[in-house]
């Protein structure tokens, strides 16, 4: 593992984290009350949600593998990181590829403690490093990335349920366009983010608001398809993440699921 040096300032275990809510609904064990009581408010009214972030993870396990497999790409760049579970990009991509590098990327002091413990190499061959930067500043993402990626090479941009929290449309089909601009001719795009489609996912959406948590947007599929444009889009295209090239044995149900994802190359 290879990082950089910034302090980490002290946790507050009594407001509710972002991360750390996910970490509790995907089962994992980084979590506080605070984090716990906000994640049971979101689903007294969006039951779902636990599976989704189950199944999120599984969507990213299939995306990585077509990526480091059938797409041959060995370098990635893992936007918004969220704090490590099991099959993280790394371990995916040097488990098919040994020699994949991986940046990830993420501004919380929390994830970067975790990252720095947790995301190391899985083979010799690889690197795996970490760049404490929020995703609008694309500049020091870049710059950072040049250290360990090859940007005369494809690589593939991974979002995977972060934009949402970014609340302006544009702005945020801006964050992507400008972590793509500079990739080579045979990169990727891979996202996927919770939608509006279902009344509940809203609802929760709201109670998330309500029990302290920090605000998330819920998109449309066309919205989240706004950050593809000017890309190849992969099959099937935008589709429910449960939709996506689907594994034989699925974790959890199969249903109707307000989360949607999509692969595209850039030509």
């Amino acid at each position: 593992m290879t990082g950089e040096s910034e302090d980490i300032a002290g946790i507050d275990v009594e407001t509710p984290h972002a991360a750390r809510i996910w970490n509790y609904w995907m089962g994992g064990q980084d979590n506080y009350p605070s984090d716990r009581a906000a994640g049971d408010a979101v689903a007294t009214v969006y039951p779902d949600i636990m599976r989704m972030a189950k199944l999120s993870r599984e969507f990213l396990v299939q995306v990585v593998s077509f990526l480091a497999g059938e797409a041959g790409i060995r370098q990635f760049v893992d936007v918004g990181t969220g704090l490590p579970t099991m099959q993280n990009t790394h371990e995916v991509a040097q488990t098919i590829a040994p020699d994949s590098r991986i940046v990830y990327v993420d501004n919380d002091p929390l994830v970067l403690a975790h990252a720095r413990a947790l995301l190391t190499n899985t083979s010799p061959d690889g690197v795996t490093t970490y760049v404490h930067a929020d995703y609008h500043d694309s500049d020091r993402i870049i710059e950072k990335a040049r250290e360990v990626v090859d940007f005369s090479r494809p690589m593939a941009v991974l979002f995977m349920g972060v934009l949402g929290y970014e609340p302006d449309l544009g702005v945020m089909t801006d964050v992507v366009a400008r972590l793509m601009a500079p990739m080579t001719s045979g990169s990727y795009l891979a996202l996927w983010d919770g939608t509006d489609t279902g009344d509940a996912a809203v609802a929760g959406s709201e109670k998330l608001i309500e029990a302290g948590g920090m605000p998330y947007v819920l998109r449309s599929p066309t919205q989240l398809a706004t950050c593809f444009n000017g890309l190849e889009m992969a099959e099937p295209g935008m589709v429910p993440i449960t939709e996506w090239r689907p594994m034989p044995h699925r974790i959890g149900t199969d249903g109707p699921l307000d989360a949607y994802g999509a692969v595209a190359r850039k030509p």
